[in-house]
């Protein structure tokens, strides 16, 4: 078999692969034996670092992927019975094959957003019924930070879902997949997006900001859950080898590759969308606040550039696509891309 030609696309950050410095990390600590299941050197450091960033409170529980990280946080954070109220475009309703719901055993009552963003005004239109035994009941509000249409909400916004939730004897969860991308857009640490603001939970990204696998639970509240460790392993997400996890965790947070790689495919992506702004024809639909440009493309254009490069439909009835850059995006990838897409306007 002949090794694939190097190739960088647009369609997901997870299409990137490993940042140089995570699997230096990965080498390092694949040395001697240590104890499996987290009781390691690397998953032992790993709590320090997240409690610098993320407050003296806060406990990781390292996992294998993000679907995990968000079916594990919200059994943690709920009964049997309990419901999460999140937007029609979350993450864990959209992208998730209803693992929350069949694995989970959860309830999602979603809203509409149409800039992915939930506000508390949209949380009251599910935030209701308690004590009625006939509806499932809403335990926890979970926003997606970035969200899955590439806004970010402020601290103000977050400040104000938990000040709601809590008041309403519920919880808050962030699904943090792309967190470290909302902190580099607005200059702010991490904490003073979820702790700060009241978060409960966190579901921490490393797999899009350049992991080869691996993200963690992050309880900011120890409160708000009830078996963490449990759930992990009874949801097959309890790794043996953690310290390989834990490992990749500590090399992205202990300094500022985290920060490094999210500003870089955020800078990159505000690159890209200046260059669609100044084409002059396009139509961008959502702001461009992290690493993700929504813009429509006539469908001869978009089947042009796909013979070069990947990227996401997201409205296939209006020609919406998703073009998203990642912690290795080049300014010439975007350059190259830009001028594809000019040619291929200028021919259509």
């Amino acid at each position: 078999m002949t090794d694939p030609q190097p190739a960088r696309h647009f369609a997901s950050d997870n299409y990137a692969g490993v940042h140089p410095e995570v699997l230096d990390a990965i080498v390092a600590a694949n040395v001697g034996h240590v104890p499996a299941y987290g009781d390691d050197p690397w998953t032992e450091r790993l709590q320090d670092v997240v409690r610098g960033h993320l407050g003296e409170s806060a406990t990781a529980y390292p996992v294998l992927n993000g679907t995990g990280a968000n079916v594990v946080a919200l059994q943690a954070m709920l009964p049997r019975w309990g419901a999460v109220v999140c937007t029609e475009a979350a993450h864990v309703q959209n992208d998730e094959n209803a693992a929350p719901e069949r694995v989970g055993g959860l309830k999602l009552l979603t809203v509409p957003a149409p800039d992915g963003r939930l506000t508390p005004e949209l949380v009251e239109r599910q935030a209701w019924g308690f004590g009625d035994v006939h509806r499932a009941q809403p335990g926890v509000v979970s926003l997606t930070q970035s969200t899955e249409l590439g806004t970010v909400y402020t601290p103000d916004q977050v400040r104000a879902l938990c000040d709601q939730a809590h008041a309403l004897g519920m919880r808050v969860h962030v699904d943090g997949a792309r967190l470290a991308n909302a902190a580099a857009s607005l200059g702010l640490p991490l904490r003073a997006l979820t702790t700060d603001c009241g978060v409960d939970v966190v579901s921490l990204g490393g797999t899009k900001n350049g992991l080869l696998l691996g993200e963690a639970v992050v309880v900011l509240d120890p409160a708000a859950v009830d078996g963490v460790g449990y759930l992990r392993k009874s949801g097959m997400q309890l790794a043996s080898k953690m310290r390989f996890v834990s490992a990749q965790l500590v090399a992205l947070l202990e300094g500022d590759l985290w920060l490094r790689s999210a500003a870089h495919a955020n800078a990159m992506a505000a690159r890209l969308r200046a260059g669609v702004d100044a084409i002059g024809t396009l139509d961008v639909t959502q702001p461009t606040e992290a690493n993700a440009v929504f813009v429509r493309l006539p469908a001869a254009v978009a089947a042009e550039l796909r013979r070069r490069w990947r990227f996401y439909d997201w409205d296939h009835a209006d020609g919406t696509v998703r073009l998203m850059c990642a912690f290795d995006t080049t300014a010439q990838d975007v350059d190259d891309l830009l001028a594809a897409l000019r040619d291929a306007l200028a021919r259509a």
